[in-house]
């Protein structure tokens, strides 16, 4: 069975924290820094493109980030927040079991679960159900989140199904699940990086990825 964890042992963001759509545009200088290539939605897709986050450890190797694509999504708490129509694309670098920057821990491998677990919680990130209040809001996010942890770690079962899309032309068999917030899935490019995806108002069917040529061209 594949596992995943949430935080590195030595307190720094590891390859698996979650991923949330931020209030600011994000620079393209940390996705320069990655030690793999980034991906994205394939040409057939026309709309806007822009950056969002990227996660690194101590000694500021990343290991994660997110491209966003189409009608950037904000979290309010009223039905025209739910209208956004978007998909974010994680790429997460392969990476084996390792010891953490201090020496003190392990760090699990990255899996096509990590991907999964990354965008099932930005999901949930960018999702407020309308009839829930501010303060009501994070307990809800607490146990969604959980949920989703325990979900990405066994992609074998219901809810996920298999979806196969293009990436970089090639078909790939993706893990696959729909909830009353949106979509999300989670594969294994051919050169070994894994990829997430989450979205809502966008067909994840008609979708493709690719890695981008030029991650100057999502920031804006």
């Amino acid at each position: 069975m594949e596992t995943t964890s949430r935080a590195g042992a030595d307190g720094a963001p590891s390859a698996v924290t979650p991923e949330g759509v931020p209030a600011t545009r994000r620079t393209v200088d940390g996705y320069l820094k990655a030690p793999f290539p980034w991906y994205g939605l394939d040409g057939a897709f026309t709309g806007p493109r822009w950056l969002m986050h990227v996660t690194a450890a101590a000694d500021d190797t990343v290991h994660h980030g997110s491209t966003g694509h189409g009608e950037e999504p904000v979290v309010r708490a009223d039905a025209g927040a739910e209208k956004a129509r978007f998909a974010v694309v994680v790429t997460v670098g392969s990476s084996p079991v390792r010891h953490s920057d201090d020496g003190t821990g392990v760090l699990d491998a990255t899996t096509v679960s990590s991907a999964a677990w990354l965008a099932g919680s930005g999901l949930l990130d960018c999702t407020w159900p309308p009839q829930m209040d501010h303060t009501l809001r994070g307990e809800w996010l607490n146990q969604q989140t959980e949920t989703a942890f325990e979900l990405a770690d066994d992609l074998g079962r219901e809810p996920w199904s298999t979806l196969s899309l293009p990436v970089d032309g090639v078909p790939v068999d993706f893990h696959y699940r729909e909830s009353e917030f949106g979509w999300v899935l989670a594969g294994s490019a051919p050169d070994g990086v894994h990829i997430g995806a989450y979205g809502r108002g966008m067909s994840a069917y008609g979708l493709g990825f690719s890695v981008i040529g030029d991650i100057a061209s999502y920031e804006n």
